[in-house]
């Protein structure tokens, strides 16, 4: 457990920065042509969101911020997918925000979680490393 939630929670950053980083460019006009690329790295992003939700559902302790981390990661994706339709023209810009608060908050949740499951396996009270 201790390596799947290390290498998920190492992926979540690595993808969000990268997805940030592209975001701005989108922001600013620029490399319009690497979007499908942010795509794949937002699904990416997720499925390292989903990981970090199953070991915490296994760890005790952890199985109501995993679901909350469960439910959020279904609105990153939503919100990515609809955010084009959302509030065209000049208010746009207010849609393009939310898509990254809901970005960074997304992963603060996951590595928050990611905190949570390592300090109950460190308790001891975690899930053994075999399961």
């Amino acid at each position: 457990m201790k390596s799947v939630t290390l290498i998920a929670r190492s992926l979540l950053s690595l993808f969000g920065i990268a997805l940030v980083v592209l975001g701005i460019l989108f922001w600013t006009g620029h490399a319009l042509s690497l979007l499908p690329l942010h795509m794949l790295l937002g699904g990416l992003f997720v499925l390292c969101m989903w990981a970090l939700a199953i070991v915490g559902f296994l760890v005790p302790g952890s199985r109501g911020f995993a679901l909350v981390v469960l439910i959020w990661s279904l609105v990153v994706p939503a919100l990515g997918v609809t955010q084009l339709s959302l509030l065209p023209g000049a208010g746009h810009w207010l849609i393009q925000v939310l898509h990254l608060l809901v970005g960074i908050i997304a992963m603060g949740l996951g590595h928050s979680l990611a905190r949570r499951i390592g300090r109950r396996a460190a308790d001891g009270s975690g899930v053994p490393e075999s399961v």
